[in-house]
């Protein structure tokens, strides 16, 4: 990622925290919606998971600058998806799903370039995590 990439990704990250809740509600739905075999992933509390996804999405944005600084969270994160039953694949559907969430929250804030941005922060993020929980690169685009 670029360093313009990664202040857009940070900046427009700002312009969807008031509404966090909400994208994340439109995020499970619409994820649900494009794949509904990802449901019986999640047998918890629907409002502590959206909590959680605002909660990691903000931790993985703000630590975008520094990238080794978010990496061993991310390891873990990703292993633990492995014990879920999460599959590689999947990454890539999740992807869909919070790239679609954030052109609806930011409207027509949403352009080109910042979806390239957004892009490429997932795709840098779901490869390395990938990686790290199956042990081989899977485009998560």
């Amino acid at each position: 990622m670029t360093p313009d990439q990664v202040k857009l990704v940070q900046t427009s990250f700002a312009q969807v925290a008031p509404i966090a809740d909400h994208a994340a509600t439109m995020f499970y739905d619409y994820l649900f919606a494009i794949a509904p075999s990802a449901r019986p992933l999640f047998k918890g509390d629907m409002a502590e998971q959206r909590r959680k996804l605002i909660a990691m999405l903000a931790a993985v944005v703000n630590g975008l600058g520094d990238l080794n600084s978010i990496l061993p969270a991310a390891s873990a994160l990703a292993k633990r998806h492995v014990s879920y039953g999460v599959e590689a694949g999947q990454y890539a559907v999740v992807g869909q799903a919070l790239l679609w969430t954030l052109e609806q929250g930011l409207g027509s804030a949403w352009t080109k370039n910042l979806a390239a941005a957004w892009t490429a922060a997932y795709t840098t993020l779901a490869d390395f995590m990938i990686a790290e929980a199956y042990g081989r690169p899977v485009a998560a685009e």
